[in-house]
């Protein structure tokens, strides 16, 4: 019989690294079948199930990945992707993951024929500028103040999702939000912030129709004593606090002797006289409208009632940020401090409405707000839902043109553009990056075939047609009308994209798939969990016959 052959077990078993390529390509490339049938108008929709247990219905490409839980390391940067593009322009989070999964789907064949990852990287990066080039060549400007224009645009973007079945309703309100809280830099700058001033309030019941963009602030609070303060201001003057309106207590634990019984009555006398002389100093000012962030106490709000002074309190920092952006208020931290260029004035109404079964408060006709909110209304929640993140994209892409007004074509126009552009100049790249580079030019195909798939035409006809089209270069303005899978020229349909978004996409894409590409090895930094009771020895060098270390790492006898 033969000796025991000793056999050194590694913990973790390294894949070779066209293993791992692979295996990081199949796994983008399956977070991107998830969701290419999302891509268009025609797209389908998704029911998620979240953690919950409840359900979103949607088809906005980074809703669904978020809720996606992976245990594939390449499938979670994928995600990652979509939020980041999310982040940046608001629109473009499908595209993005169907563009980067078909440019690793189209080295897959490199690295197949032992080509190294960085030759397929440089050919891709150097595909990349070109592209660029190209959207900057078949850019329009666009003047933002042309409302017809960019309504269409707006509408164009979001097309593809949900609510495109009730008319220009999403977009009139996506570009009124963010034209209202634009605020102009100075040397053609707009800055245009629709996280922190554009609040969204869902409030269900009623119609989609009732749905508003104020110019002003409404916020989920009632005054603090509804019988005695006034519910409706016309032209409040309101300071806005982020002090409480109460008797300071100890920061710790206070002791005081009391020799005599009177004292006591003089401490207390003492704390009315500080809450006194705080609303007194508000009072100086002869305010409508105070309004904290903190607490107000009883007898605060006895003065400031008998004053004919209506109050708020514990009110969210970010809804206190806005009442000031819209009606022209400072916030202030000590009453002492207020002057009277601190009080705003440019409110035209202060009103406490109910809706449902809850009072929201109305600050509005504000004269020149530089925050809103917007009031959606609907059916039910999942529908208001689905509204808001359309119109978070709808926004968003407002926004994108606010701050760089240059429009291309939609409809997988600009992609066959730049695809046919990049195959003309591959002829002339020598070396071994020439093919590598053709593959790129290849994979922005990927956009407008998924969309002539999602409208359920023939694709490969349609396919043909396109490339034929854009083989002269002249025309770019070919592209897909989604609803009917027809070819048309995208300036008579008015069907757009913003610039800034397809540059985005590109980059994120291609910069991705080049990051994913060189990664040759997935080392897991995680112990594995053993049953209880098992680890608890020291593990020994395991001990098998030979016939058992059959393709191991064998020592000699």
């Amino acid at each position: 019989m033969h000796a025991p052959v000793l056999v050194l077990k590694d913990s973790l078993k390294r894949e070779s690294g066209t293993k791992v390529h692979h295996a990081n390509i199949q796994a983008s490339k399956a977070v991107a079948d998830i969701i290419r049938t999302t891509l268009g108008p025609r797209s389908m929709l998704k029911m998620l199930l979240d953690a919950a247990g409840g359900i979103v219905v949607t088809n906005d490409g980074n809703a669904i990945l978020r809720e996606l839980d992976l245990a594939h390391p390449a499938a979670k940067s994928m995600i990652e992707l979509s939020r980041t593009q999310d982040e940046e322009v608001g629109d473009g989070t499908t595209s993005v993951i169907v563009l980067a999964g078909e440019m690793l789907h189209v080295a897959e064949a490199f690295i197949d024929k032992n080509y190294h990852p960085t030759v397929i990287c440089r050919a891709y990066n150097k595909a990349l500028e070109d592209a660029i080039a190209v959207l900057d060549k078949i850019a329009m400007s666009i003047d933002v103040n042309d409302r017809a224009a960019m309504l269409g645009l707006v509408k164009s973007c979001i097309g593809t999702k949900f609510t495109s079945q009730f008319g220009d309703l999403i977009a009139d309100l996506a570009i009124d939000a963010t034209s209202t809280v634009g605020v102009d830099l100075g040397q053609g700058l707009r800055e245009v912030d629709i996280k922190k001033y554009i609040k969204v309030e869902k409030v269900p019941g009623g119609q989609l129709e009732d749905s508003k963009v104020l110019k002003g602030v409404m916020f989920n609070k009632d005054v603090v004593a509804p019988g005695k303060m006034r519910r409706k201001i016309v032209n409040p003057r309101i300071i806005l606090l982020d002090c409480p309106l109460e008797y300071k207590k100890g920061e710790n634990q206070t002791n005081a002797e009391l020799v005599k019984e009177e004292d006591w009555g003089v401490l207390l006398k003492m704390e009315e006289e500080y809450i006194e002389n705080m609303c007194m100093q508000i009072l100086r000012f002869k305010p409508d409208l105070v309004i904290t962030e903190k607490g107000l106490s009883d007898l605060a709000c006895h003065y400031l009632s008998k004053a004919g002074v209506s109050a708020i309190r514990r009110l969210r920092k970010t809804d206190n940020n806005r009442i000031a952006k819209a009606c022209g208020a400072v916030i202030v931290n000590r009453p002492d401090e207020l002057q009277e260029s601190d009080v705003g004035t440019g409110a035209g109404l202060f009103e406490v409405k109910k809706i449902g079964d809850e009072f929201f408060s109305f600050v509005v006709d504000c004269k020149d707000p530089k925050a809103c909110t917007v009031l959606l209304r609907g059916a039910s929640k999942d529908l208001l839902n689905e509204v808001e993140r359309n119109l978070q994209d709808a926004m968003s892409v407002a926004r994108n043109i606010l701050k760089n007004p240059k429009l291309v074509p939609g409809g997988g126009a600009t992609e066959l553009t730049v695809s046919a552009t990049l195959k003309q100049k591959s002829s002339a790249i020598e070396g071994i990056e020439k093919w590598p580079y053709e593959a790129a030019a290849i994979a922005f195909e990927a956009i407008p075939r998924t969309l002539a798939q999602n409208c359920g035409v023939n694709v490969i006809r349609t396919m043909t047609a396109l490339q034929g089209k854009h083989a002269n270069v002249d025309n770019a303005w070919a592209g897909i009308d989604g609803n009917t899978g027809e070819i048309t020229d995208m300036k008579e349909r008015k069907i757009w994209d913003a610039y800034n978004v397809k540059a985005q996409t590109f980059k994120t894409a291609i910069e991705a798939a080049c990051m994913l590409l060189r990664i040759d090895d997935i080392v897991s930094g995680i112990k594995k969990k053993q049953a209880p009771g098992a680890g608890q020895a020291p593990s020994k060098p395991q001990i098998e016959t030979e016939g058992d270390a059959d393709g191991e790492q064998m020592l000699p006898d």
